[in-house]
């Protein structure tokens, strides 16, 4: 069947339930280190607290992938079903997750946010696949980036914004912030509302053979040996881009679970207090106490906002790229390459940055952040089969949580202790591996995958 060439409000549509998603994702990178600091964690336990984040992506897209696949409804289509669900346990989700009285509840609600953003996420990509004709892929997952942007950035402001109003910014010794928990209760509503705007405003082709879709849903459900058969069935550009990912989300993880202790820390010289060294029953301690924590609030504040920068700079190069996309072919590897070692040269300079200056790190940072959102699943889509698409995503989502896997369980400590103590080392651990990723983009090969070809 060919496919339709599709306007950029089609497209934005279909893509716009994004906003939500990055609401959710910018909010849990952005302030769940924040959270877990606040209910008493030390720097060097966060790493291992995240691991319920990849551990859930490891698990759930690929069987959210080869599920949609299999999936057709006349009234909600193949992948829309898989959004709303997504969306509703994730709101639920988010809403609860900064009321946690303790730690390991915390971990407990990343690990249910993680899974249920996850479930909306992986549609998502096999979405543009599934809807756009070969030449305008480029252009689907750039406008998606687009909107991606956006949402990191308003997400990564919400609680700095809603301190503006009055809403208190600390909290007292073990308890989250009321500027943060507003913040992922409108976090919350966003991520339901946007999804809810894609579903009814996109519909979805059917499968091109409904016959032999039909036979192939009625056939024993052989997940497990399916999934392996890909796995071992992987196209060599596919395997290629697989090394690409787990430099890059090595780097991203690494700024998601220790930016905020790192950059407290190092350039605004207000760490995370730690409630066991100070004695509360004293007056003069628990003041000194209370006059940290405030420091470290609003230190927090900033990283957050300064973080939000990589989503604005990642939406101004998706803007550039979808203008440039809409009428002309781009050599992926090329720009994939050229953005992901600038983000690494962002990262690198952020052991020399200034609370005035921190923003510009990230302004690099969004270069990288930008491509990677949309040239390796362009590049992806361009080398498989498109009746896979949904499982193929899946399973290349494995490239992106494996690194962080590693990182979780002590690979982010390891190798920046190896360079010293303080936290600031793990950003220039995330600059050299992103620096490594760009490098690998010359492993691609596939013309195809390059750019697309009449």
């Amino acid at each position: 069947m060919e496919k339709r060439k599709l306007s950029f409000w089609q497209i934005w549509n279909m893509s716009f339930g994004f906003l939500g998603i990055q609401f959710g994702f910018a909010l849990q990178g952005g302030f769940m280190s924040r959270i877990f600091q606040d209910l008493g964690a030390g720097k060097d336990e966060i790493p291992l607290l995240w691991i319920a984040a990849p551990l859930t992506g490891l698990l759930v897209q690929p069987i959210i992938g080869y599920m949609s696949d299999r999936t057709w409804s006349v009234k909600w289509g193949r992948r829309r079903p898989y959004f709303l669900v997504g969306a509703i346990l994730s709101s639920l989700a988010l809403f609860f997750v900064p009321h946690s009285p303790a730690l390991w509840v915390a971990a407990g609600f990343l690990w249910i946010l993680d899974a249920s953003i996850n479930i909306s996420m992986e549609p998502f990509r096999a979405l543009v696949a599934d809807k756009l004709p070969e030449s305008q892929r480029s252009y689907g997952f750039v406008v998606q980036t687009l909107i991606i942007g956006i949402g990191t950035w308003v997400a990564s402001n919400l609680p700095w914004m809603v301190s503006q109003f009055g809403i208190s910014n600390t909290g007292e010794a073990g308890v989250v912030s009321m500027s943060v928990k507003v913040a992922f209760a409108i976090g919350a509503f966003v991520f339901l509302a946007s999804i809810l705007y894609t579903v009814f405003t996109t519909d979805e082709y059917p499968p091109e053979d409904m016959e032999e879709f039909e036979q192939e849903k009625a056939k024993k459900n052989n997940f497990i040996p399916d999934i392996l058969e890909n796995i071992g069935s992987m196209p060599m550009t596919m395997k290629k881009l697989g090394v690409i990912q787990f430099f890059s989300w090595f780097a991203f993880f690494t700024m998601w679970s220790l930016a905020n202790p790192a950059l407290t820390e190092h350039v605004f010289h207000s760490p995370a207090p730690i409630e066991t060294a100070f004695n509360m029953a004293d007056t003069v301690q628990a003041e000194a106490f209370k006059i940290a924590n405030t420091k470290f609030q609003e230190s927090s504040n900033s990283v957050g906002s300064a973080m939000g920068i990589y989503g604005l700079s990642s939406m101004v190069f998706a803007l550039l790229l979808t203008l440039y996309t809409s009428k002309r072919n781009i050599n992926r590897k090329y720009v994939h390459m050229f953005s992901l070692i600038v983000g690494g040269i962002g990262f690198l300079l952020m052991s020399y940055a200034s609370p005035e200056n921190l923003k510009y790190c990230f302004v690099l940072i969004g270069f990288a952040w930008g491509s990677i959102l949309s040239m390796p699943y362009a590049m992806l889509s361009s080398s498989v089969d498109p009746k896979k698409m949904g499982v193929i995503m899946g399973i290349f989502n494995m490239f992106i949580v494996i690194p962080q896997i590693i990182a979780a369980l002590g690979g982010i400590n390891y190798v920046s202790s190896l360079l010293g103590e303080e936290a600031i080392h793990a950003m220039t651990v995330a600059g050299i591996s992103l620096i490594i990723a760009g490098l690998c983009n010359l492993l691609i090969t596939n013309k195809n995958a390059i750019s697309y070809q009449e």
